[in-house]
């Protein structure tokens, strides 16, 4: 059995999970793995410049770090971001213009009422759902299916690869390495602490250290950061717009993207998750649509933010209400491609524990 497959709410605990999702979520309407998409560990996140309009001739410069490893194929960056990788270049989303209104919080708004209402029923079935059961030691298994658009160097539309299975293992209590796992490239690890060279002066020989990885975050959270998050969706709206604030832009669509890669690249216990989704359901832009897929061809309901000419989708199952996965598309026409071009599409498969790297929890079929 899918360890991550959600139980089907039932009726008897309908009222009881109700009244206490009250306070996670907004009165209804009258008349009603860290990034941040924190993306592969082996791209080079390279700032562009963009041609005025519409965002695609990219002018590579210096190269900066790469992230924790949420890998996903998207860097979220302050200012526009590209990864060149063998030739062809991964798009990353746009961040607004400096002096743009839209970095400001919107105050007083929420989502849209057909938004709180699917992330309303998100938020009980998140509420019902099996809690994580990675102890102290143990590893976090996310398995999923991910593929992201690419273009060429010399430019041209995107072109969206097959999606390839990515399993992610990382300590419930982040205090050892990780293991991100694709195929056809080296296991890469996860939060390890990255050697370095220094020099005392000049002509000195170099001596070997060691470079700490961040503290948990918001945009690099491990296990247990995650289950002590406040459950107070007001509250955990705060926490990460102040977690995310360095990112510039919009500062919705930053807090969107957080809580979305928080959602797909974390076991959060079942009340965080309802906390998450009452969070989304009060930033404003929010809206639903009819119909999505996922990366594994499921079908379900989505809600959607768009921000930059690109729309972010969070696809849920219409009768469980379980998340399933992503979409980026674009939101209007680019030299990248028309508005519809699928950027990156992801869909969950399992989460479960396990308790080493490389090794699938107890019933987890290899194959699946």
């Amino acid at each position: 059995m899918n360890a991550f497959t959600p139980r089907t709410t039932h009726a008897d605990t309908d009222d009881l999970l109700r009244s206490e999702l009250t306070e996670l979520l907004p009165p209804p309407p009258v008349p009603d793995l860290t990034p941040e998409r924190e993306r592969h560990l082996r791209y080079a996140v390279l700032r562009t410049a963009l041609e005025a309009g519409d965002g695609v001739g990219a002018r590579p410069v210096r190269a900066a770090r790469p992230r924790r490893g949420r890998g996903r194929g998207w860097i979220a960056a302050p200012a526009v971001a590209c990864a060149v990788i063998a030739g062809v270049v991964v798009l990353a989303p746009r961040e607004t213009p400096a002096g743009s209104s839209t970095g400001r919080v919107s105050a007083g708004e929420s989502a849209s009422p057909d938004a709180v209402r699917v992330l309303s029923g998100a938020a009980l079935a998140a509420a019902a759902a099996p809690a994580p059961d990675a102890g102290p030691g143990g590893y976090v298994y996310i398995r999923s299916l991910v593929a992201y658009a690419g273009r060429g160097a010399d430019g041209g539309t995107a072109a969206l690869p097959p999606a390839h299975r990515r399993e992610v293992w990382l300590s419930s209590d982040g205090s050892r390495p990780g293991l991100l796992r694709e195929p056809g490239v080296a296991d890469s690890p996860l939060g390890a602490e990255l050697p370095v060279y220094e020099l005392d002066h000049r002509g000195a020989t170099p001596r070997k250290s060691t470079l700490a990885t961040a503290p948990p975050s918001v945009t690099n959270p491990t296990h247990a950061y995650v289950a002590a998050l406040p459950t107070d969706p007001d509250v955990l709206l705060r926490l990460v717009r102040d977690g995310t604030r360095a990112g510039g832009g919009d500062a919705d669509q930053r807090a969107f993207t957080a809580i979305g890669t928080l959602l797909a690249e974390t076991w959060a216990p079942p009340k965080v998750t309802a906390a998450l989704y009452g969070a989304a359901a009060r930033i404003p832009g929010v809206t639903v649509l009819a119909s999505a897929r996922d990366a594994a061809g499921r079908e379900g309901v989505a809600v959607a933010r768009t921000a930059h000419g690109e729309q972010t989708q969070w696809i849920f199952d219409r009768r469980t209400s379980a998340f399933l996965g992503e979409r980026t598309v674009l939101a209007e026409d680019t030299s990248a491609g028309r508005a519809g071009t699928v950027l990156g599409v992801s869909a969950v498969l399992v989460k479960a524990a396990a308790g080493a790297t490389g090794e699938l929890p107890e019933g987890v079929d290899a194959r699946g």
